[in-house]
């Protein structure tokens, strides 16, 4: 966990984010970077690592589901905050709940990988990113 899936989670998307003001067109070049790295290393067959083991391991063992819960908490914390600094600097519109739309996106993520990893249809994850792209423009002001 420590040496793989919190580097990654950090690399992809706390660093991308950590500092962004216009958190829709940020995360926009985070799902196509994400996608086009995934499909070409194979992802589409092997999964989020993350998603994988969040679905596999948490009713098993607490201690390993409350690590994987921080991973899921500081990922929901960063979004949240970069959609908080996309409102202030007018990217955002000013009615959005930067907790909930961060919960959604991150759970969005979730469903999107473990259906890619099921179905290993391309066209299908290049679809559902399409789907929360238009999600995320409806939040520009």
């Amino acid at each position: 966990m420590r040496e793989v899936i919190h580097p990654r989670f950090k690399q992809q998307w706390s660093d991308p984010l950590a500092n962004s003001t216009d958190p829709i067109t940020d995360l926009k070049r985070i799902f196509r970077q994400g996608a086009k790295r995934e499909i070409a290393n194979g992802g589409l067959v092997h999964g989020c690592p993350l998603n994988n083991l969040a679905q596999e391991m948490s009713p098993l063992d607490e201690k390993f589901r409350q690590s994987l819960e921080k991973i899921y908490v500081a990922w929901r914390e960063t979004m949240a905050a970069a959609f908080d600094r996309g409102i202030k600097a007018g990217k955002v519109r000013k009615d959005v709940s930067p907790p909930k739309v961060a919960a959604f996106i991150v759970a969005a993520q979730a469903g999107m990988a473990g259906t890619a990893k099921n179905t290993q249809d391309e066209a299908l994850l290049l679809q559902t990113s399409q789907a929360l792209f238009d999600y995320l423009d409806s939040l520009k002001p």
